[in-house]
Protein backbone atom coordinates (compact mmCIF):
# COMPACT_ATOMS: atom_id res chain seq x y z
CA UNK A 1 0.00 0.00 0.00
CA UNK A 2 1.42 3.38 -0.99
CA UNK A 3 0.57 6.44 0.82
CA UNK A 4 0.51 9.91 -1.03
CA UNK A 5 1.08 13.28 1.24
CA UNK A 6 0.56 16.66 -0.51
CA UNK A 7 2.03 20.11 -0.02
CA UNK A 8 2.32 23.39 -0.67
CA UNK A 9 -0.98 24.67 -0.50
CA UNK A 10 -2.40 28.02 0.72
CA UNK A 11 -3.50 31.26 -0.27
CA UNK A 12 -1.97 32.95 -3.07
CA UNK A 13 -3.33 36.22 -4.72
CA UNK A 14 -4.40 35.93 -8.17
CA UNK A 15 -1.65 36.25 -10.79
CA UNK A 16 0.18 34.66 -8.66
CA UNK A 17 2.42 30.95 -8.24
CA UNK A 18 2.41 27.95 -6.26
CA UNK A 19 4.01 24.42 -6.29
CA UNK A 20 2.47 21.35 -4.98
CA UNK A 21 4.64 18.01 -4.55
CA UNK A 22 3.38 14.48 -3.92
CA UNK A 23 5.42 12.81 -1.83
CA UNK A 24 4.33 8.88 -1.96
CA UNK A 25 5.72 5.88 0.64
CA UNK A 26 6.84 3.97 -1.50
CA UNK A 27 8.08 3.50 -5.25
CA UNK A 28 6.17 5.23 -7.78
CA UNK A 29 8.32 3.77 -10.80
CA UNK A 30 5.68 1.18 -11.22
CA UNK A 31 3.04 3.69 -11.66
CA UNK A 32 1.75 3.95 -15.20
CA UNK A 33 -0.04 7.46 -14.14
CA UNK A 34 0.49 9.87 -11.83
CA UNK A 35 -1.70 13.45 -11.77
CA UNK A 36 -3.76 16.12 -9.94
CA UNK A 37 -7.66 16.09 -9.65
CA UNK A 38 -9.04 19.44 -7.76
CA UNK A 39 -12.28 19.74 -6.42
CA UNK A 40 -13.77 22.94 -5.13
CA UNK A 41 -17.14 24.02 -3.06
CA UNK A 42 -19.68 22.59 -4.16
CA UNK A 43 -18.82 20.98 -7.26
CA UNK A 44 -17.38 17.66 -8.71
CA UNK A 45 -14.36 16.57 -8.46
CA UNK A 46 -12.19 17.38 -11.55
CA UNK A 47 -9.23 16.04 -13.48
CA UNK A 48 -6.20 18.85 -13.36
CA UNK A 49 -3.46 16.98 -15.18
CA UNK A 50 -1.96 13.35 -15.15
CA UNK A 51 1.30 12.02 -17.09
CA UNK A 52 2.24 8.90 -17.50
CA UNK A 53 6.08 7.34 -18.49
CA UNK A 54 6.09 10.43 -21.48
CA UNK A 55 3.21 11.91 -22.07
CA UNK A 56 1.45 14.66 -20.21
CA UNK A 57 -2.56 15.80 -20.16
CA UNK A 58 -3.78 18.89 -18.93
CA UNK A 59 -7.56 20.30 -18.52
CA UNK A 60 -8.62 22.52 -20.90
CA UNK A 61 -8.81 25.47 -17.74
CA UNK A 62 -5.32 24.94 -16.97
CA UNK A 63 -3.18 24.03 -20.17
CA UNK A 64 -0.52 27.10 -20.70
CA UNK A 65 -0.59 27.93 -16.93
CA UNK A 66 0.18 24.98 -14.70
CA UNK A 67 2.88 22.25 -15.63
CA UNK A 68 3.07 18.29 -14.05
CA UNK A 69 6.09 16.58 -13.61
CA UNK A 70 7.54 13.19 -11.69
CA UNK A 71 10.42 12.15 -10.31
CA UNK A 72 10.37 8.68 -9.93
CA UNK A 73 13.67 8.49 -7.74
CA UNK A 74 12.42 11.03 -5.24
CA UNK A 75 8.69 9.18 -5.34
CA UNK A 76 7.45 12.53 -5.94
CA UNK A 77 5.17 14.27 -7.96
CA UNK A 78 4.85 17.88 -8.62
CA UNK A 79 2.24 20.87 -9.88
CA UNK A 80 3.47 23.66 -11.10
CA UNK A 81 1.07 26.37 -10.98
CA UNK A 82 1.13 29.77 -12.83
CA UNK A 83 -1.01 32.42 -13.37
CA UNK A 84 -3.60 31.56 -10.38
CA UNK A 85 -7.17 32.47 -10.89
CA UNK A 86 -10.35 32.63 -8.39
CA UNK A 87 -11.18 29.76 -10.11
CA UNK A 88 -8.75 27.29 -9.64
CA UNK A 89 -9.79 27.61 -5.87
CA UNK A 90 -10.10 24.09 -4.45
CA UNK A 91 -8.66 20.86 -2.77
CA UNK A 92 -5.97 19.94 -5.07
CA UNK A 93 -5.57 15.70 -5.29
CA UNK A 94 -2.51 13.38 -5.48
CA UNK A 95 -3.07 10.40 -7.15
CA UNK A 96 -1.52 7.46 -9.14
CA UNK A 97 -1.05 3.85 -9.45
CA UNK A 98 0.19 0.84 -12.20
CA UNK A 99 -3.19 0.03 -13.45
CA UNK A 100 -5.82 3.13 -12.76
CA UNK A 101 -5.57 6.00 -10.14
CA UNK A 102 -5.64 3.38 -7.01
CA UNK A 103 -3.97 5.61 -4.89
CA UNK A 104 -5.08 9.48 -3.56
CA UNK A 105 -3.93 11.64 -1.05
CA UNK A 106 -6.11 13.60 1.40
CA UNK A 107 -5.29 16.48 -0.76
CA UNK A 108 -4.45 20.57 -0.04
CA UNK A 109 -6.22 23.72 -0.24
CA UNK A 110 -5.09 26.31 -2.70
CA UNK A 111 -6.79 29.60 -1.98
CA UNK A 112 -6.95 32.11 -5.08
CA UNK A 113 -7.60 35.22 -3.56
CA UNK A 114 -6.89 38.81 -2.80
Amino acid sequence: QVQLVESGGGLVQPGGSLRLSCAASGSISSFNAVGWYRQAPGKERELVATITRTLANYANSVKGRFSISRDNAKNSVYLQMNSLKPEDTAVYYCTGGKYGMDYWGKGTLVTVSS
